[in-house]
């Protein structure tokens, strides 16, 4: 069966409302300090997106990114959202074009089930962090993958803050980067293999 993957760029402190913040791309590539997108990260980046042959977007998200992704060269992101299957959340019909995009309406629990019942491989949650909130909240993340950022940022939106119930995850790996970044990988508790 499919899994929903979400993937999000936070801070230490979970702030994820601007990765160009956290991850400032106008690093000089031959002097690096962190916190930079380092080598390792993109590897790990690429190797997800190498698994999902479908994304579930927001409205908003899917609007701000169907304007910015055809035109850019950002790999190994451009070439995958360019291309994939986006489901996007919605109740009003998609006024856009951006590739393989259908809207999806009703819960996010049906569209899920429904979305997880059809054949392909996993289905990735990017960007879209109201949404992922409230994925996350209702308990329909099979996996999560956080790209953190070692920073502590005290401004915007912290990926948790609609939970309202105790959840127990399971760390599946943890990966530090050369520039001091993590890349962190759980799943709810009961469904994961123990830690490396």
């Amino acid at each position: 069966m499919r899994r929903i993957v979400a993937y999000v760029i936070t801070s230490l402190d979970g702030a994820v409302d601007d990765p160009n913040r956290l991850f400032p791309a106008d690093v000089d590539p031959d002097h690096p300090e962190p916190p930079t997108f380092d080598d390792e990260l993109i590897a790990r980046e690429s190797a997800l997106i190498g698994q999902q042959d479908a994304v579930l977007l927001g409205r908003h998200m899917y609007d701000a990114w169907s304007r910015y992704w055809p035109t850019s060269d950002v790999q190994p992101f451009a070439d995958f959202i360019n291309g994939v299957k986006k489901y996007v959340v919605t109740s009003t019909p998609l006024t856009t074009e951006w590739g393989d995009a259908e809207a999806v309406h009703g819960t996010l629990a049906d569209t899920v089930r429904d979305l997880k019942a059809l054949p392909g491989n996993d289905i990735g949650v990017h960007g879209s962090i109201e949404l992922a909130q409230s994925l996350i909240a209702e308990g329909l993340v099979d996996e999560l993958h956080l790209a953190v950022a070692p920073v502590v940022d005290p401004e915007g939106r912290r990926l948790f803050e609609r939970a309202t119930d105790l959840q127990r995850l399971a760390l599946v790996s943890a990966t530090p980067t050369p520039t001091g970044a993590l890349w962190l990988v759980y799943r709810p508790r009961g469904d994961a293999p123990a830690s490396r």
